[in-house]
């Protein structure tokens, strides 16, 4: 038996939670991560899984010998990794969760000046509004906004991303321009946007140099991903709160009109996040740093908004 596959195969069973979910991470047959897992319990003399029919979950003995196991894999990628360091460029699979809208605006257009800097580099994307499981879905790394919620997770902050309100020209056209962030409340709707697994829309939050608001305002329709919020602005339905780069070209475009101007969003930080117990490996810290470099200086992340509010649109037609 090898032993040190059959510790990796157990760990990826715990964290996936089913032998199919693990075989393929693992992408192996299904049938020999079993046996590997048997054969990994027949020498230790000891009960590590119960299995159901559904789910896989970890005996006494077995939750201790996860937390050892990941120790030592941990040691190994990383005696591994700092040997080869030197040596090797930055190669193998990378796997990222990003929202769609991110990914979409501001790396995906960047990624053949990463590509051209780390050939050797596969980058496995996932795009969804979706926080993904990092450790069940065998992620590398993933890119969030807002603060960290799972404080088991390590971050790193890489950027802030600033937020600007738009409508549509036929919405203004039909409800009149808000002057104030209290009028979302009286005579507007706006499109409602709804994180995974939240039962309300998120609030519109505004500040100057006196107060800060918190508007909750009526829709026709909410939805849980960027790209179809946006869309929904476009298409007349309601007033948006967004961050730049997902507006930006719109804007340009002249399909949104930024509006409450004089009011601004408290810019939201830009973090990357690692599953725990993890060795940090030379592509992701590669991507990370090329991650920090985009953020930087792309036009779309930094600036606030350098377009003609709606106040100054309106006047000139």
């Amino acid at each position: 038996m090898d032993q040190l596959s059959a510790m990796r195969a157990f760990v990826r069973v715990v964290e996936a939670g089913t032998f199919t979910r693990a075989a393929d991470l693992l992408d192996m047959p299904k049938p020999t991560v079993t046996k590997q897992i048997q054969q990994l319990e027949a020498h230790l003399r000891a009960k590590l899984l119960n299995r159901t029919t559904r789910r896989v979950t970890v005996t006494m003995d077995g939750a201790a010998y996860y937390e050892r196991a990941l120790r030592v894999l941990g040691e190994i990628d990383e005696l591994d990794a700092s040997m080869a360091l030197s040596q090797a460029r930055p190669s193998g699979r990378l796997r990222v969760d990003c929202s769609a809208s991110l990914a979409m605006a501001v790396i995906i257009p960047a990624l053949p000046g990463f590509h051209e800097r780390y050939p050797e580099i596969q980058l496995d994307l996932g795009l969804s509004d979706r926080p993904a499981d990092l450790l069940a879905e065998n992620l590398d790394c993933a890119i969030r906004a807002g603060e960290i919620q799972d404080q088991s997770l390590i971050a790193r902050r890489i950027g802030e991303m600033f937020a600007i309100t738009c409508a549509a020209p036929s919405y203004l056209a039909r409800h009149g321009l808000p002057k104030h962030p209290r009028d979302l409340e009286q005579g507007h709707h706006i499109v409602g946007y709804r994180m995974a697994g939240a039962g309300r829309t998120m609030p519109f939050l505004y500040a100057n140099e006196r107060e800060t608001i918190e508007v909750r305002s009526r829709y026709i329709v909410s939805l849980n991903e960027g790209n179809g919020y946006v869309a929904a602005a476009v298409a007349g339905l309601g007033i948006i709160q967004a961050p730049t780069f997902m507006v930006q070209d719109h804007v340009n475009a002249g399909a949104l009109v930024p509006i409450l101007a004089s009011w601004c969003s408290t810019p939201k930080p830009l973090h990357i996040v690692y599953p725990p117990n993890r060795h940090l490996s030379n592509k992701v810290r590669v991507f990370v740093d090329w991650l920090a470099e985009l953020f930087a200086r792309d036009d779309k992340i930094q600036r606030k908004s350098s377009l003609k509010p709606a106040e100054e649109i309106c006047a000139a037609q």
